[in-house]
């Protein structure tokens, strides 16, 4: 049984100018009953659930199974012993999971699971794209479709895009949807001695795409000895100013290693931030916390009614011969990850 107490105490340092990642014991009153309900929910119906780090805290902290970026929540639903998933986050991270999944059941709780760069391409215009780059392996971020990914050859998240670049043999890649990411990606193998040819389309990130190198300045001089952490997804003059370039789960591992006294700025979603607070509150947390309003739109409520009695359209189904195609794009990122 969640105790009022007991969920005020894991959230109560978490401070953002938002009225839904505000925690008083009143509210974690009014939320304790609900979790309590999910949590029976969950046992009744043998459910797992996957939450991405940019959900409420409450999601997080409350119901969540497994919380992390869109890779280790990818292995988390490989291995889940469980006959229903759900997954609090975007449209296609619930396809990817239904893409490892087949048998079980995947429901999206999300009304509003979109994404700017998921919705960027689709797989008609992947096709066009091959038509004109026959020789190019077509690598396809996670954040894109099962249509797209049953259309490309591999998969990449944040947290593995480099390795998966530089162990892929052709010497000729298309990546896509992320021009920022495509960018800083050509950076990254020029400054490594990757003789390969890199072209991208062009979808962004609206969220890190609002980060900028004049905010990175400001904040320096103000704070004489910030960190400044990027996430790939934004800007090259971005992450050119940053200490360091990595996935959301890369940031938590790598501010654990910090002086207790450290000072941050986090160049991706508030929802790092949120974790950070609630999970080391000794840290110093500066510059302003940009939310997606697509992850953002994940509530209690919604998983409570999506386990309870979910509607048609939150149950993901994938055309098998799409599931088939996307699932080798897939199984093709964790070999080209374990491969030395």
């Amino acid at each position: 049984m969640t105790t009022a107490e007991t969920l005020f105490d894991k959230l109560k340092n978490i401070s953002v100018d938002h009225p839904l990642c505000t925690y008083t014991l009143q509210r974690c009153q009014q939320l304790a009953p609900l979790i309590d309900k999910i949590q029976a929910l969950k046992t009744m119906r043998r459910a797992v659930i996957l939450a991405h780090s940019y959900v409420h805290p409450d999601i997080i902290y409350g119901v969540a199974d497994h919380t992390g970026d869109s890779f280790g929540l990818a292995k988390a639903a490989k291995a889940a012993g469980s006959d229903v998933i759900v997954f609090p986050a975007v449209r296609f991270m619930a396809e990817t999971a239904k893409i490892l999944n087949p048998e079980k059941v995947v429901i999206d709780p999300n009304p509003n699971g979109g994404c700017t760069l998921a919705d960027s391409i689709d797989a008609n215009q992947v096709l066009r794209l091959r038509e004109k780059y026959p020789k190019h392996t077509f690598v396809c971020y996670i954040n894109t479709t099962a249509a797209v990914k049953a259309v490309c050859d591999v998969c990449v998240t944040s947290s593995n895009v480099y390795t998966i670049i530089e162990n892929i043999p052709n010497d000729q890649i298309f990546f896509l949807p992320d021009r920022l990411m495509g960018q800083n990606l050509k950076a990254y193998m020029a400054q490594n001695g990757i003789d390969k040819e890199l072209l991208y389309s062009d979808g962004t990130c609206y969220v890190h795409e609002q980060f900028d190198e004049a905010q990175v300045d400001q904040l320096r001089r103000r704070y004489p000895r910030l960190k400044v952490l990027a996430h790939p997804e934004c800007k090259p003059s971005v992450v050119e100013k940053a200490d360091k370039t990595c996935s959301t789960t890369g940031m938590i591992d790598y501010v654990k290693t910090l002086p207790a006294d450290s000072q941050l700025l986090l160049l991706t979603e508030c929802g790092i931030t949120t974790r950070l607070q609630a999970e080391q509150p000794h840290l110093q947390m500066v510059g302003s916390c940009t939310m997606c309003r697509y992850m953002k739109s994940n509530g209690l409520d919604t998983i409570y009614q999506a386990l309870k009695d979910p509607l048609p359209a939150q149950i993901i189904e994938i055309p098998q011969d799409v599931q088939k195609k996307a699932l080798e794009c897939l199984e093709k990122m964790f070999f080209y990850c374990e491969k030395k």
